[in-house]
């Protein structure tokens, strides 16, 4: 159960730091002529992408811990999870659109995942 909980932890802060990131970037914007070096500085000096950054690199060492102690074909598929609970957030916070065939494939990433955590 506490390799589970490891596995689940990681995929929460993954998706957070996606989130995070998302939230950073609509906030920074990229001006017309903007160039790489000033949309880096932008990007870098963004508190929501420096603290998405952040939780993705906290997720990367939850999930060695995780993986250390369960077999990676039954926790990578579980990944599959973050899939969802950024689709589902991006829509509340974003009001990002989800149709009807992307809720048909979180629905089956759902039962996909749940099947292999009964194997």
């Amino acid at each position: 159960m506490k390799e589970i909980m490891l596995i689940l932890v990681s995929i929460l802060f993954g998706a957070v730091g996606q989130l995070l990131m998302k939230f950073g970037t609509n906030r920074v914007g990229a001006a017309e002529g903007d160039g790489v070096a000033t949309l880096l500085l932008k990007y870098f000096t963004n508190l929501p992408i420096l603290a998405g950054l952040s939780f993705y690199a906290l997720s990367a060492v939850i999930w060695i811990f995780a993986i250390s102690k369960v077999e990676l074909s039954f926790a990578y598929p579980m990944v599959a999870l973050s899939y969802v609970l950024v689709v589902t957030v991006s829509y509340f916070l974003f009001g990002e659109s989800v149709g009807a065939l992307r809720i048909a494939g979180l629905i089956t990433i759902i039962a996909g995942v749940l099947m292999i955590a009964k194997s």
